[in-house]
């Protein structure tokens, strides 16, 4: 049933669905990237009833126990995918189950994240924060001997699952930022032109360093009860990027483009026929 996924993973619904429910759960699970989402219903007599339940054993059945009345829900895929599905359903079924504790003020500090990533497309590793930040203490002589485990010095606060704020230590050390640029790929020449300037920085003796950022508009938000940032935010745009208050973007003077050193063109189906600058 779950032959080729790097991971199971399954959340506990207090709830039987209908046919249809699970339906509609299946397609909210596939617009999150599921190939799909199986399930086992416990019901109130305590008998499981599921396709699948034919393909588990009697051990792998009694380790998924659960209290009658319960639906189990599974995700089969790469971790991060199952991650993604299954916590984007949690709070699907969160709201719609009416699970969310509207009083609780929930505070999270989510450290341990990974250091780096892979590009399957590219072929190579890339940095999962970004390339300067620094590497956990017990990682430090070693990231790059096991890129797929090394965890960074990084950090995020959360509460009632937003994030507030989030940040970093540096590198601050010339020969470890440079140890990081060889692990992403970039030659000795390549670090010199598009980070040289850092490097030397960090050869003059830069201190340790490093911090985080709290946004305000997203406090703003759960202080107020909103689900919505763009409903906090004082000018807001709009899904297609204009500013209701001032009408902006506007046009820009021919003479302002050319100082700017900008040309603009028209869009691919207008170019044909059109004089486009």
């Amino acid at each position: 049933m779950f032959a080729g996924a790097d991971a199971v993973r399954f959340l506990r619904a207090p709830k039987i669905f209908s046919r249809a429910e699970l339906t509609a759960l299946e397609e909210f699970a596939k617009q999150w990237g599921a190939k799909g989402l199986a399930y086992l219903i416990h019901d109130e007599s305590g008998e499981v009833r599921s396709p699948i339940a034919k393909f588990l054993s009697t051990e792998e059945l009694e380790a998924l126990q659960a209290e009658p009345g319960t639906t189990l829900l599974f995700a089969a895929d790469e971790w991060e995918m199952t991650s993604r599905v299954l916590g984007a359903l949690r709070t699907h079924l969160g709201e719609s189950l009416d699970l969310i504790d509207r009083d609780a003020w929930a505070w999270l500090w989510i450290t341990d994240f990974p250091m780096f990533e892979w590009d399957a497309e590219e072929e190579r590793w890339g940095a999962k924060h970004h390339p300067f930040t620094r590497p956990a203490a017990d990682w430090v002589d070693r990231f790059d001997t096991d890129p797929r485990a090394a965890i960074a010095h990084a950090y995020d606060l959360i509460c009632n699952g937003n994030e507030l704020g989030g940040g970093s230590f540096r590198i601050h050390e010339a020969d470890l930022q440079a140890r990081v640029f060889d692990l992403l790929n970039l030659t000795r020449e390549e670090q010199r032109v598009k980070f040289g300037f850092l490097l030397d920085a960090l050869a003059m003796g830069a201190p340790p360093h490093g911090g985080i950022a709290f946004g305000i508009d997203r406090m703003a938000m759960v202080l107020a009860g909103e689900p919505n940032l763009r409903d906090v935010i004082a000018f807001p745009k709009n899904q297609a990027g204009a500013d209701p208050l001032t009408g902006a973007p506007t046009e820009a003077p021919e003479q302002q483009l050319q100082e700017l050193g900008i040309r603009v063109l028209a869009p691919p189906d207008q170019a044909q026929g059109s004089d486009s600058r």
